[in-house]
Parts: structure tokens; C-alpha cells; sequence
């Protein structure tokens, strides 16, 4: 990874110094600092309602910082989502779905201790449906590794320890408009919500797709050479 890198964070107010420890720990990734490396995603973000934003320019040194890459080798789509399954509310509503829960938090579940920085998808909005579908046994994972393709939300970088905060150094920021970036982030998650729709498939012709019933059921493990599979197609 790069020494420095330039990140943008979305927000009703300009933040010149994060705090550490004052997020909200119902976030994707728990508590800590959510930004990107679009100013677009970053001006979007900002504006989910319609009142302007800012999008706030930091250079993160992250040199010495343990980063990980959750939408990199050696993890898949399923550790981002226990992940995220341990620190968002899910809406799980049969029993499978609970099932899934627990199974996937003692299987899938990789260990942060000690990481600075996560870098990873964005559940925001249709992107959190698309994982509640998955838990409630209603799509495949193939299908959701391809749905979180889907509107090009990009991935957010996620400081969430105490070193990443003291080598984060805040530059300027920008307005962002909401006549502009609020139809836009409505747009976005619209076109991502169309796109996934005409990917779904009848349920009764997805007899080779591995839903997290099969996972269940096969003992399947985080590094089955069966998951590889179907996340590689």
C-alpha cells in the first residue's frame, strides 16, 4: 500500500481533527472513521438528505498501520459479511436466517485485533439488503459477491484504532451541493436496486448455486475449495 493516500469523508460539517472513539458502533465495521477516496461517493454520502454537505480531504500516512483488505486475498465476500453481521442490525426473519448468523460469526468471522485501518464495501442502503437477502436464504452467494458489484459504490476506508487517528491529517474540504449529490446517492442506490432485480433469478432454477442453507448443511469452511469455487465464477 501506498505511504500516504488521500481520503474524503461525508459529512453535515467540516471535520478538521476525528476524534477517536466517537462513532457510532452500530456502523459496518464498528466504530471508528468512515471515509473513501472518491470526493464523488465522499459528496454523495454527505448529502442524504436535502441539505448540503461537506466532503472533507485528509492525507491517512499509513506507513506502520496494519491495513486490511477485506475485498482482497485471502478473504471473501462472506468474511465481509460476518463482519458485518456482528456490528449492523439485520432484519433476519426465519430460522435459517438465524442459523446463518451464528454460523457464519464462528466460521467467517476474521480476527481485527490489532488492525488499524479496514478497507472494504460499503453496506449502504440496497447494498445492506442485498446482505440480509443472502442471511434469509433468498440469494446465493455467487449472486451476492456479484450484487455488491452493482452501482459502483466503491469501497470506504475505516480507521479504527487509536494509531491510524494520530497519522490521519485533515487538508481542506468542499461543499457538496444536495441539488446535485442527494439525487445522486437516491440514483445510485435506485440503479443498484434495478440492476440486481433483473439479475435474480427463479429460485427453482438455481439448483447449482450455493445458498447459505447448503453452506449449513456441508460444514462448509471459510477455505473449502467449494466456496472458492462459486466466488470465482
Amino acid at each position: 500500500m501506498k505511504k500516504n493516500i488521500v481520503i474524503f469523508h461525508g459529512s453535515k460539517q467540516v471535520v478538521e481533527v476525528p476524534e477517536y472513539g466517537a462513532g457510532k458502533i452500530y456502523n459496518d465495521y464498528g466504530c471508528g472513521f468512515y471515509c473513501t477516496e472518491s470526493i464523488e461517493l465522499a459528496k454523495e454520502w454527505a448529502c442524504p438528505v436535502k441539505n448540503d454537505g461537506y466532503a472533507n480531504k485528509y492525507t491517512l500516512h499509513t506507513e506502520g498501520l496494519n491495513v486490511m483488505h477485506l475485498t482482497e486475498s485471502p478473504f471473501n465476500i462472506l468474511n465481509w459479511l460476518a463482519v458485518l453481521l456482528q456490528n449492523r442490525r439485520f432484519d433476519i426473519n426465519n430460522n435459517i436466517g438465524r442459523g446463518a448468523r451464528e454460523y457464519l460469526l464462528e466460521n467467517f468471522l476474521p480476527d481485527t485485533s490489532g488492525v488499524d485501518v479496514i478497507i472494504g464495501y460499503r453496506a449502504d442502503d440496497s447494498y445492506f439488503s442485498f446482505a440480509e437477502d443472502f442471511v434469509n436464504n433468498t440469494i446465493s452467494v455467487r449472486d451476492l459477491n456479484a450484487a455488491m458489484q452493482l452501482g459502483t459504490l466503491g469501497q470506504q476506508v475505516v480507521l479504527i484504532s487509536r494509531k491510524a487517528f494520530e497519522q490521519i491529517e485533515f487538508v481542506e474540504y468542499e461543499i457538496a451541493d444536495h441539488r446535485e449529490y442527494y439525487y445522486k446517492r437516491t440514483q445510485r442506490d435506485k440503479q443498484a436496486r434495478s440492476d440486481y432485480m433483473k439479475r435474480k433469478r427463479n429460485l427453482s432454477a438455481l439448483k447449482d448455486d450455493l445458498f447459505i442453507l447448503d453452506i449449513i448443511r456441508e460444514d462448509i469452511k471459510n477455505d473449502d475449495t467449494r466456496l472458492q469455487l462459486y466466488l470465482s465464477e
